[in-house]
């Protein structure tokens, strides 16, 4: 069959709540991926940085067809040989005390909400139903109702409502304002260290330093949603880490898996989630034994082939070249790792017109908030590779 053929399927069964570049691909290795004609393109969003190990990983592999053969699902009815593994072996990586297992990346926001509303009463002593969780403006935290209901984003919400309350908003990157906003019902701050969906938005140098203090200071569980910039992507094993400041609690997922299966965990100290016991939480998949020796390669891949170290050095070496492009509808470049955003001036015309042209010349890449290309390709590529990548970047966003 041709792209078009399968564009045509997906477009008349499908429901239709994406809009996704006309491409169709088949197979990937390492930053590259082909379509069903055997256009080969170099993907440089890495599934919202879910293959920050490369597509289809030997190693990561490996360890899933292994634990295939053996056992891949008991629910948490029962132990599995690989979970307290993956647990301390995360633990060690991250410096938290304990780890709550789930699949996808809301499941994980979902599950911190639950955790700090039922710290906030039993520990805190917030009267019941009262809890306050503050979050940031321009924030993505997922697509479920509960998380919708914080977003400021009217297309998550418009039609979507009635909608979960006990959530107040603040800008992003204002310390001040985080203060300002705490309450006595105040239970958490929940916040991404840098806002992906948002268009890289990087906060202010010391915001992550100041509201770890605020957070100290009020007496708040403090939240970072690393399920993006988590995992080797900012050059740091945790985004939080670029300011030597800890969580309270931290969610991943994504590159937890590296692509292969859906895995996502909250790492926390032991007083928050210390406050569920059996039966208020869990999930039929979380924590399964595939997952787990999946997340437990994934994990050996980021740290035994120094690709934190390389999305540091690669970042700042792309970052280089996008930043010489001449073009005065470019209103900025930035990023921290390879995690990198090209943001234009509103009068460009916007950014899917150059993720179109892209696509044409070999570079898969993605638009947000119209005006954005974000630049995340796996962190297994090279000096090469950049370059390759900078010959055809170069002409089409000097246009």
């Amino acid at each position: 069959m041709k792209s078009q053929e399968y564009i045509l399927l997906e477009d008349e069964f499908g429901a239709h709540n994406y809009k996704p570049l006309d491409v169709v691909l088949e197979r990937g290795e390492g930053i590259w991926v082909w379509d069903v004609e055997g256009r080969r393109y170099m993907d440089c969003l890495s599934a919202y940085s879910a293959v920050n190990q490369g597509h289809c990983n030997k190693r990561i592999m490996a360890a899933l067809f292994e634990q295939a053969e053996k056992l891949t699902l008991t629910s948490r009815a029962f132990r599995n040989d690989q979970l307290g593994l993956l647990y301390k072996e995360l633990c060690d990586l991250t410096n938290s005390h304990k780890v709550l297992p789930m699949n996808s990346g809301a499941e994980a926001v979902e599950t911190a909400i639950k955790a700090v509303r039922k710290w906030g009463y039993q520990i805190k002593g917030v009267p019941e139903d009262k809890a306050e969780i503050i979050v940031c403006r321009n924030n993505f935290h997922g697509r479920t109702i509960t998380i919708i209901s914080f977003s400021t984003d009217s297309t998550s919400t418009s039609g979507f409502g009635p909608f979960t309350p006990g959530f107040k908003v603040v800008d992003f990157g204002d310390a001040q304002a985080l203060e300002n906003a705490i309450t006595t019902n105040t239970v958490a701050f929940l916040v991404e260290p840098i806002q992906g969906e948002a268009g890289v938005v990087i906060p202010p140098d010391g915001y992550l330093k100041d509201v770890r203090r605020i957070c100290n200071e009020k007496g708040i569980v403090l939240i970072f949603d690393e399920i993006q910039t988590g995992l080797g992507r900012t050059g740091k094993m945790l985004a939080e880490e670029h300011e030597g400041v800890e969580a309270d609690l931290t969610l991943i997922g994504k590159a937890l898996s590296g692509g292969f299966y859906p895995v996502s965990a909250v790492l926390s100290n032991t007083e928050v989630l210390g406050v569920l016991k059996p039966g208020e939480h869990g999930s039929t998949f979380g924590g399964n034994p595939l997952a787990c020796a999946v997340a437990r390669a994934a994990l050996k891949v980021l740290v035994e082939d120094d690709l934190i170290g390389n999305a540091e050095r690669m970042g700042a070496y792309f970052m280089e070249g996008l930043r010489k492009i001449d073009n005065p509808k470019i209103r900025e470049v930035r990023g921290r790792g390879l995690l990198i955003g090209v943001e234009f001036h509103p009068d460009a015309g916007g950014a899917r017109q150059y993720c179109e042209k892209l696509k044409d010349a070999g570079l898969l890449c993605k638009e947000t908030h119209e005006t954005i290309i974000r630049f995340a390709p796996p962190l297994v590529i090279t000096r090469e590779d950049i370059d390759w990548a900078m010959e055809r970047i170069a002409p089409i966003l000097s246009e």
